[in-house]
């Protein structure tokens, strides 16, 4: 590819351009999951949206593929350059741009992370709520709509993002949705680009609802005798209609691994991991109506952690639990199955999918944010022993049938991932078209459909 030199002329700056082979190593894979590392032919840094733009356009002429690329931190290989081309890493796009306080939105470019986004809002008393455990870019959580342990209450990606900056596959800037909590005024073009994974355009600008701190919190652990009992008290206190901030579901192939890597002392039963959040009131009201649902469905341990120090070790445990099963089986990545089924499904779901691992003979560990009826199967897999892949992905299909043939879906939060279209003007033509006619439809001189696209 001797024309990927003339980037020259789009990123100005040759330091933030690189072949090395370190860096497209580091490019060609995410953090932790089992799909071959493929190497891109070259990263660049841009650091505006014009450079972006000029990239795109470079690209776009000479039929190369982009791929964008935050930290790496998604699960199914995402960010990896199946066909090479360009790798787009948008770290250094980094800034946060406004804070709102009095209107609860930020705007932010991709590269800003989910931690430094909640340092910077701390003096507001406000925070970013969701969490995927990884330190992730927001742009990354934007393209993969990722959740975590909060989405129980505040949802995914998809409920937080208010409006977009894109640069499509031609080079075109766009701007869908805006600095408003609602609008009936155009198409949800917003929605569109939330987890498309990088296959419809680079995101360079966000804007994204805050929230206001709660006022009070209570966390504990509670351990059952079988995961089956476990999810059964999710439902249940799901049905109560309480301040649960967090609820996650861990077995004891997890909390082994947890008590290994974090040096903890957990009991090694299934547990969950209960969070209340709200007004202090609430908070105590709700505790002992948990309690009563724990006990109800067979809970053999309850424990509080008695302050913030003792609430975040127990959290960064739950945050940590892939990488401590990783831990525990050295030379191995993760495969992690994602379904989301219907809380109604999810005991049975859960006793399947043991049942499937037994089946198999395979030791997997089974956790997830149940409250929302996401769990994961999780497995240290050999990515060279073909024998070792095929089984696990047998595992991972019929968990994945029972989700479908209950209602569910083959993936909560983790995406499609490695497979996907890449990001190739050719590839494009089409989408480019829709989203011409989208604009003409939505020109102020139309006088039959007068507006502008959100």
């Amino acid at each position: 590819m001797g024309e990927l030199k003339d980037l020259i002329k789009v990123i100005p700056d040759c330091t933030r351009m690189s072949t090395k082979q370190d860096d497209l190593l580091h490019h060609g894979k995410d953090k932790s999951s089992y799909h071959p590392v493929l190497t891109p032919d070259i990263v660049v840094f841009p650091i505006t949206t014009e450079e972006v733009k000029g990239v795109v356009v470079f690209a776009s002429e000479k039929g190369i593929p982009v791929t964008p690329f935050g930290l790496g931190t998604s699960v199914e290989g995402q960010v990896i350059p199946i066909l090479g081309g360009i790798s787009m890493d948008l770290s250094l796009m980094n800034k946060i741009l406004e804070i709102r306080p009095n209107d609860f939105f930020v705007k932010v470019q991709p590269g800003v992370t989910r931690n430094q986004l909640n340092q910077a809002l701390k003096p507001y008393n406000l925070f970013f709520p969701v969490d995927p455990a990884l330190d992730a870019t927001l742009g990354g959580m934007v393209a993969t709509n990722a959740s975590g342990t909060t989405a129980v209450r505040y949802g995914a990606m998809k409920d937080q993002i208010l409006g977009l900056e894109v640069v499509l596959a031609s080079g075109e800037v766009i701007r869908t949705g805006g600095a408003f909590l609602k609008s009936s005024a155009g198409y949800n073009l917003t929605g569109l680009f939330t987890g498309s994974e990088g296959t419809l355009g680079v995101i360079t600008e966000i804007i994204l609802k805050v929230y206001a701190l709660p006022e009070f919190t209570a966390t504990l652990t509670a351990g059952f005798e079988s995961l089956e009992a476990a999810s059964r008290a999710v439902a249940g206190m799901m049905q109560n209609g309480l301040a649960i901030g967090c609820v996650e579901i861990v077995d004891e192939r997890t909390i082994n691994a947890i008590n290994q890597y974090k040096k903890m002392d957990l009991p090694e039963i299934p547990q969950l991991f209960i969070e209340l959040v709200g007004k202090e009131y609430t908070v105590m009201n709700d505790l002992d109506v948990v309690k009563k649902e724990l006990e109800l469905q067979g809970c053999v341990h309850i424990e509080y952690a008695s302050d913030k120090e003792q609430r975040e070790r127990l959290w960064m445990a739950r945050h940590e639990a892939a990488m401590a099963i990783m831990a525990i089986n050295p030379g191995k990545r993760l495969m992690a199955t994602d379904v989301c089924v219907p809380l109604s499904v999810l005991p049975s779901a859960i006793q399947r999918t043991r049942e499937i691992m037994n089946e198999y003979g395979v030791a997997g560990a089974i956790m997830g944010h149940v409250g929302d009826g996401n769990f994961h199967a999780v497995f240290g897999v050999d990515p060279m022993n073909k024998d070792d892949l095929r089984k696990l992905q047998s595992i991972n299909g019929a968990i994945v049938d029972y989700a479908l043939s209950h209602e569910g879906t083959c993936s909560g939060e983790h995406g499609i991932g490695i497979g996907k279209i890449p990001f190739m003007h050719k590839q494009h033509e089409d989408l480019i078209a829709i989203f011409k006619s989208i604009k003409k439809m939505f020109d102020p001189n139309n006088i039959m459909n007068p507006g502008k696209i959100i």
